[in-house]
């Protein structure tokens, strides 16, 4: 048995009629009863009997006829999203850091929505820190994410697409909240609240750090940036961390950084040993447009 034989017999069974159905089927006749007496004699029933000039089903056809039916729906629904998904449909599953997810992909993804309307994609957002992100990535948990240079990995393909200021911020009644902006020299007697190797800040602000040969007093750790502004706010410390939106909401003030002067690149990665459905391979060439980055390679 084989689909050909299930679409002659349906075409049959709803023509009742060889000479239609085979025109219908764009096959010959003979061709035609040869695939019907094929498909009942592997069954072992007649599926069809004389009706005068028509051709009507047998009690084992109108049986087998429910069988086909739902074969076939099943198949064509199959064919259907596959062909959906060739077109750029489907889902787009994003990882990203929390402060990407304030405004910077939701805006990216709306705008995707907005000049694709005749594409079915929807999308799913999640955040995590960096290391959680890339895991998430490798399990084949998300399509893409969002976020700071991991480890190198020669599966991934990294690309930057903007970048965060660094800042320190301290809280409203610090010594330094006079002033507008601080070489990093002046934080050092000053506890703070840093990032744990969780997050891919770490060796970010190490680094800043490593730039005039000193390392901070380390008070508290944690991964999350927006929890480092929470702690900071409530006096626990000062803190270096890129600058969010949520910084203005919160009693911290925001001091630019002087000296070294360095800036945060944020990245889109996949991993390149996975396959990339056109909907997440035409939503990677909008980011790269619209950040005006060349396109991934193939």
């Amino acid at each position: 048995m084989n689909l050909f034989q299930l679409r002659y017999f349906v075409t049959l069974a709803k023509m009742q009629h060889y000479t239609k159905a085979a025109h219908e089927l764009c096959i010959t006749q003979p061709s035609l009863s040869h695939a019907i007496s094929q498909l009942e004699a592997e069954l072992g029933v007649a599926l069809f009997e004389k009706s005068g000039r028509n051709t009507t089903l047998t009690s084992f056809g109108e049986e087998f006829l429910i069988c086909a039916n739902r074969t076939l729906a099943t198949l064509d629904s199959g064919v259907s999203s596959l062909q959906r998904s060739a077109r750029g449909d489907g889902l787009i599953r994003l990882g990203m850091l929390r402060s990407l997810g304030v405004s910077f992909i939701p805006q990216l993804a709306a705008r995707y929505l907005a000049s694709h309307p005749e594409h079915d994609v929807r999308f799913t957002f999640h955040t995590g820190s960096t290391g959680d992100l890339v895991n998430g990535l490798s399990a084949r948990d998300y399509d893409l994410i969002f976020c700071s240079m991991p480890p190198e990995t020669e599966s991934l393909d990294t690309v930057p697409i903007t970048h965060e200021d660094l800042v320190l911020i301290v809280p409203g009644h610090h010594p330094l909240a006079a002033k507008q902006s601080v070489a990093l020299t002046e934080t050092l007697i000053y506890p703070q609240i840093y990032f744990s190797h969780g997050s891919g800040m770490r060796a970010v602000v190490d680094h800043l750090f490593s730039q005039i040969n000193a390392v901070p007093q380390i008070a508290y750790e944690t991964e999350e940036a927006e929890v480092i502004a929470g702690l900071t706010a409530q006096g626990f410390g000062i803190a270096v961390v890129p600058y969010m939106d949520l910084l203005l909401k919160l009693d911290v003030k925001i001091l630019q950084i002087s000296a070294p002067v360095w800036e945060r690149n944020l990245y889109m990665i996949h991993d390149r040993q996975a396959f990339m459905p056109p909907a997440v391979r035409n939503f990677c060439e909008f980011v790269l447009k619209e950040c005006e980055y060349p396109m991934i390679p193939d």
